[in-house]
């Protein structure tokens, strides 16, 4: 009997060890795809995270200097962890932790900046996962369809990647190609999220992060097909057609799969990328109002909205034949559709918040699941201070020092920021990104919370409540007076710009002559 033991003792050993050498020497087989090595790796990272945070201030005096350094040590630690965890188990990972880089304002500073490297560090399929894939979906080889196709990929996302080819007609394209184990992978990743979600919770019962596991739930079922994607871009393109500044790329739809989509080929610097747009003579002022006007009319009037403009999706070029500066708009997987009664709540907040109506700021917050957080709702959405809010987020740009405070605050509070996150609307979570990215791109261009973005924005407010108002009714006399009603508070709002500009050039002149009379130039 010991014999036989040995035996199968050794037999089981050589197998393993035959099994582990196998493994180890073929380059295509990544332990990290294994399912035990990607759970235990995120649980093990969930504990010491958690044991952390359990023992690091239990002996620390709540809110002292030394409580708050201390707590900015572990912030920073956690993060690393998180991010080395995103980095490790890739696709859905990259994906959340992505997410989570983005909600500057809402969560700390130390895991905004930390998680922002992941926009950078997506993974990249090789060129064999890359042809296996195009095989699989179009039944065929990239040389029987392209006359060229580039290794070496344009740029690589937690879910795709993308390469320049040449098509055999001549046409210049871009080849959006899914990472081959993302689609099996996510379902999983995101059960497990959600299981260690829960157990964050029983430990730390003030923190709530179930709508981040929700969004991931509901999302990236769409962002991994590559059609749905293909959808929606033709359908903003035809939404905002009158932008003669936006360039959506044309979907050929013959050689798109749901996990390959071809696109016309169109390049462009990034939005945040300012040595570009200096080169190219591009006004980064007149960027920044587009990108306001743009999506000021996908959220108030269209309802529509493009919810990922991180600096890799939104290129500008100066338009080889008009010369007049583009916004390229790329990567159409996650778009939220916001129903009437929210889109107009969401008008008429922003309306109340840039004329000072603090009764409609507390009003359509506390409709929009504020409840009784609705000063915290209202910094969290401009990404002001309460006294800058109170005083008019119009009135004056963000200084240094409010931001400094707005990023203290975020920290200290954290649980009623996770308790309010669970309670509003599973559709303010995306507008929330948009908002973050969108001011992330504002502030690397100097341009941030000028009063022209919030005049644009106050201009869709009113036509996206005059055409419900004049939908809902009958009387013609009635759509008559709201089109009159609807005309004068948007000249109102051109005169008021025109009087700001006008002070602006009057400032000017007093600056300019002061500094003649001061510095004075002699010939």
């Amino acid at each position: 009997m010991a014999r036989k033991a040995l035996k199968l003792a050794s037999w089981t050993s050589m197998a393993l060890a035959a099994s582990g050498g196998y493994l180890y020497s073929n380059k295509y087989l990544d332990p990290n795809d294994f399912g035990a090595v990607r759970v235990g790796r995120a649980v093990a990272t969930t504990a010491v995270i958690s044991y952390d945070y359990l023992t690091s201030l239990r002996s620390v005096p709540y809110g002292s200097e030394e409580y708050l350094q201390l707590r900015s040590k572990v912030h920073l630690r956690s993060a690393r962890r998180l991010c080395e965890l995103c980095c490790a188990n890739r696709g859905t990972f990259i994906k959340v932790g992505q997410h989570l880089g983005a909600l500057d304002y809402l969560l700390p500073e130390e895991y905004t900046s930390t998680l922002k490297v992941l926009h950078s560090q997506a993974p990249q399929s090789s060129m064999q996962e890359v042809r296996q894939v195009i095989r699989e979906d179009l039944g065929k080889e990239i040389h029987d369809l392209f006359l060229s196709f580039d290794d070496t990929p344009l740029g690589a996302a937690s879910l795709a990647q993308v390469h320049k080819a040449v098509l055999r007609d001549g046409r210049t394209v871009a080849v959006k190609v899914q990472h081959p184990k993302v689609q099996a992978q996510s379902s999983k990743d995101i059960l497990l999220m959600e299981v260690l979600a829960l157990a964050v919770k029983q430990l730390f019962p003030e923190f709530e992060f179930m709508w981040l596991v929700d969004e991931a739930k509901k999302n990236l079922p769409l962002e991994l097909d590559f059609l749905n994607e293909g959808r929606n871009a033709e359908k903003v393109a035809q939404m905002l057609k009158h932008f003669d500044f936006l360039k959506v790329p044309r979907i050929y739809w013959e050689l798109s799969t749901k996990r390959v989509l071809l696109m016309e080929f169109v390049e462009g610097g990034q939005v945040n990328d300012r040595d570009y747009m200096e080169r190219n003579r591009i006004d980064v002022n007149e960027i920044s109002c587009y990108l306001g006007k743009m999506y000021s009319e996908m959220i108030f009037v269209n309802g529509f909205v493009h919810c990922d403009p991180h600096p890799g999706n939104v290129l500008v070029r100066k338009h080889p034949d008009t010369g007049k500066a583009e916004i390229i708009l790329l990567d159409h997987g996650l778009y939220q559709v916001l129903t009437e009664e929210f889109r107009l709540d969401y008008c008429h907040l922003w309306q109340s918040l840039i004329w000072m109506d603090m009764e409609g700021v507390k009003r359509y917050s506390q409709r929009l699941g504020a409840g009784d957080l609705y000063p915290l709702f209202a910094c969290m959405l401009t990404a002001r201070s309460w006294d800058s809010v109170n005083r008019g987020i119009s009135q004056a740009p963000v200084t240094a020092s409010e931001d400094l405070e707005i990023r203290s605050n975020a920290a200290n509070y954290l649980p009623q920021i996770s308790q309010l996150l669970n309670h509003v609307p599973r559709q303010m979570l995306l507008i929330f990104k948009t908002n973050d990215l969108l001011r992330s791109i504002e502030a690397t261009l100097g341009t941030r919370a000028c009063a022209s973005s919030f005049l644009n924005m106050s201009r869709c407010c009113i036509r996206a409540l005059a055409k419900h108002k004049k939908k809902n009714t009958c009387s013609f006399f009635r759509r008559i007076q709201i089109s009159f009603s609807e005309a004068f508070n948007l000249w109102q709002i051109s005169l008021h710009e025109l009087l700001l500009r006008v002070k602006g050039l009057r400032l000017a002149s007093w600056v300019s002559a002061l500094l003649c009379w001061l510095f004075p130039v002699s010939l």
